[in-house]
């Protein structure tokens, strides 16, 4: 069966998100001066044929920590969608 996993990636929160600052500046000039922060990420989305729900997350797992997310400084949430 094939199943579409989503592979959520964002910066560590105890990292300065450069592209974030500069959203968030923007939004301030924009007169959104509500908005406390902003955190700039990506989201992956494979299609995997696998046997059961369980192991397409196993392999977005995998995809996402030998690739897709540097877990030096992001971390990442796999999901099926």
């Amino acid at each position: 069966m094939t199943y579409s996993v989503a592979i959520n990636i964002m910066p560590l929160k105890d990292l300065l998100d450069p592209q974030g600052k500069a959203v968030l500046g923007g939004l301030h000039n924009l007169g959104l001066n509500h908005i406390g922060d902003v955190r700039i990420g990506k989201r992956i989305t494979l299609q995997v044929d696998a046997e059961s729900e369980a192991a397409a997350l196993q392999a977005g797992e995998l995809a996402a920590s030998k690739l897709l997310a540097n877990q030096v400084m992001e971390s990442f949430e796999v999901s099926i969608i």
